[in-house]
């Protein structure tokens, strides 16, 4: 029994301590949430209906042959159309004392009206300063003085593991805290190329869109944005747009109205394991040049289809994400360094950004197109055919063997039928391929287990595809067709 009471004590005693080490966050709440808004929005909807539905509303069709209208009802044919209001809700943080508030694009986009609820329970219509989908910063101003501010803290101080906590209004709940901790950092979201996400683990709901997410400091790193879920609701991804580049965002809508980006002109692939041998590279890193847009700054740079792109304007670029990222915060005009793989070695060339055009959107659409490109998966076993003069001369380039089929020789590769092959990279050098002799004499000197790349047209886009561990057996299957 004495020793039954020992260990309750000794347990009892281990769940007191682990409860006094665990954060409190009562402080931050009352001392922050003070800045905290919520921001609702009104968009009229005209249909000619006579529904509160949109068209491409599926209920549209479901009311339309289940209370059909009557001759007079607003809608009728011959009666004119209707309007109905679209009302959401997200949130926001005051960051000026003058009224200037930062939530989401998403969260006023197409919005008739904004309204900006503050914790004391006032309400000011707010006008839209500018928005940027591309970030999903937005910046709004309200007309009033004297409120309180969020204080603004370091994203790149973060670390994984450490607690934050977020102030909103999911599902219009307002003044709900949610707390958790940082899962992950600079996470890339597919179509989401501008962004280095911070991943958390705090519940985030519709609602809490716009809200800020705070460390223990009681500081300002991010914004809550966005949310993996299969049902709507919280599952344990929520992702925050660091407050380091929402700010810059703001400064930019503050004082142009819009945000200026910058551009190199290129497509770009992700570096594998097998595309780093073949290029001779000793880890896979940086981005893939697979095509460069003709008299772009790129081009005008002297940067090369096939070049790995490893710095730009001095910045590592550890994966292929990073490039779009890093070149569209730089200001269009900007002189800047890059730093290259070419054929085995680093080399160093200067780039005038470019502007991005707002309805341009190339490197936005980088991500999507290497997933793309990257769809097929088949063996190799090439048919090959040599382009007339005439077809070179409408493609404007020099060589090039087109796949008519592609079959079976032991070999895996993403190759498929009306590929048109531009090259081959054999230990960092590339070779230009012209004949269908000349591609299968460089095959038959390939040593088992080489790697070989190939710099390949597919439709409007270049990608480089991989060959591993071709021999000088497989090669002669592959020959054979």
């Amino acid at each position: 029994m004495k020793k039954l009471v020992v260990g309750l004590f000794l347990t009892t005693a281990m769940q007191w301590g682990m409860a006094q080490n665990l954060p409190d966050f009562s402080d931050l709440a009352e001392k922050q949430g003070a800045a905290v808004v919520n921001v609702s929005t009104t968009q009229v909807v005209r249909t000619n209906a006579g529904l509160p539905f949109d068209p491409d509303d599926p209920a549209y069709e479901f009311f339309k042959r289940f209370f059909p209208r009557q001759p007079g009802m607003p809608g009728f044919p011959g009666q004119g159309g209707r309007e109905y209001q679209n009302r959401s809700l997200g949130s926001g943080f005051i960051i000026s004392h003058d009224g200037y508030v930062l939530t989401n694009a998403h969260v006023i986009d197409s919005a008739d009206e904004v309204v900006v609820k503050l914790n004391d329970k006032r309400e000011f219509k707010a006008r839209v300063i500018g928005a940027d989908r591309m970030t999903d910063v937005a910046l709004l101003k309200i007309e009033a003085s004297g409120l309180p501010t969020v204080k603004i803290g370091d994203p790149n101080k973060l670390r994984v593991g450490e607690w934050v906590l977020a102030i909103g209004s999911p599902f219009g709940l307002e003044q709900t805290v949610t707390a958790g901790i940082v899962s992950a950092k600079g996470r890339s979201l597919p179509d989401e190329n501008y962004v280095p996400f911070i991943q958390t683990d705090v519940a985030i709901n519709p609602g809490n869109s716009g809200g800020p997410l705070f460390n223990m400091k009681g500081e300002v790193v991010g914004i809550n944005s966005q949310i993996y879920s299969r049902s709507g609701g919280y599952m344990g991804l929520s992702f925050s747009i660091p407050i380091d580049l929402a700010f810059d965002i703001q400064q930019q809508l503050k004082q142009h109205g819009k945000v200026s980006r910058g551009r190199m002109g290129v497509s770009i692939q992700d570096m594998s394991k097998e595309l780093a041998e073949s290029f001779g590279m000793a880890k896979p890193a940086g981005a893939l040049i697979s095509t460069v847009e003709k008299g772009g700054p790129a081009e005008k740079a002297g940067i090369q289809p096939g070049d790995v792109i490893q710095r730009f304007d001095g910045k590592p670029i550890a994966q292929a994400s990073d490039l779009p990222r890093i070149v569209g915060l730089t200001k269009p005009g900007s002189r800047v360094p890059v730093q290259v793989w070419r054929a085995g070695a680093l080399k160093e060339l200067n780039l005038v950004v470019g502007e991005m055009q707002i309805d341009e959107k190339v490197a936005a659409n980088a991500a999507k197109r290497q997933k793309q490109s990257n769809a097929a998966a088949n063996r190799l076993g090439l048919v090959l055919r040599e382009l007339s003069p005439e077809q070179r001369r409408a493609l404007g380039i020099n060589g090039g063997l087109l796949v008519e089929d592609v079959r079976n020789a032991g070999v895996r590769t993403e190759l498929r039928p009306g590929d048109l092959i531009r090259s081959i990279v054999v230990k960092g050098v590339q070779t230009e391929l012209v004949t269908v002799d000349q591609f299968n004499t460089l095959l038959g000197k390939f040593e088992r287990g080489d790697t070989i790349t190939l710099w390949v047209r597919r439709g409007e886009s270049q990608l480089f595809i991989t060959i591993r561990g071709v021999s000088n057996k497989q090669a002669e299957g592959a020959e054979a067709g």
